[in-house]
């Protein structure tokens, strides 16, 4: 581990105190989890304190754990993931925290912090279902408003359950019931047992 990887990692632990969680360093990317009462909190720590300086989100992403590392994941299901840099400090941290709701999955926005949250809450909200609260304009980003689910959910179906289309005869768009049967398409390779030696066959040392 380097020096100042170290460091970044000792800053992170006196800094937060009580409120991280946990400390995880994976592939050099450090990742800080706290709880969603704290969230608020940690993220104004990471901003503001000198010795961490986290001034720039650069991403924030839903993440949905469900049947996660081939179904052994036994936590709670959604998450937010919020990718910092300190310009100053060049460093790097991932803030995580979980929504304490599965049916209903809920967490603070964190546009007061960093205003830049705004259109990447949007998106988690639209592609995972997780609601911001205190988001000022939470709105679908990606999908059309009529549209119904969250497509990045685990347990969202591959092709969906409603298409789209120009009816000519309404002169609109409208939505009616996938029409595609569900199959599975598995690529085959047939190949002789001849073949390599069929194509060095001509081909002399």
């Amino acid at each position: 581990m380097s020096v100042k990887l170290a460091a970044l990692q000792s800053a992170l632990r006196s800094s937060l105190g009580d409120k991280l969680q946990a400390l995880i360093v994976d592939h050099d990317q450090v990742i800080v989890e706290v709880t969603d009462a704290d969230y608020i909190a940690a993220a104004l720590i990471l901003r503001d304190d000198k010795t961490l300086d986290f001034a720039q989100l650069i991403d924030l992403s839903g993440v949905d754990y469900a049947d996660w590392g081939n179904g052994v994941w036994s936590g709670l299901r959604y998450a937010v993931t919020s990718q910092l840099l300190s310009i100053n400090l060049n460093h790097r941290v991932r803030l995580r925290c979980f929504c304490t709701n599965d049916d209903l999955p809920i967490i603070d926005s964190l546009i007061p912090v960093w205003n830049g949250a705004n259109w990447y809450e949007r998106e988690a909200f639209d592609l995972y279902g997780i609601i911001f609260t205190g988001h000022p304009d939470l709105r679908r980003l990606l999908t059309d408003y009529g549209f119904v689910g969250h497509p990045f959910r685990k347990d969202f179906p591959v092709s969906g359950t409603v298409e789209m289309r120009y009816d000519a005869v309404l002169k609109r768009v409208i939505y009616q019931p996938v029409t595609i049967e569900p199959r599975e398409i598995v690529p085959r390779i047939i190949r002789e047992e001849t073949y390599a030696s069929g194509l060095n066959a001509g081909h002399k040392p």
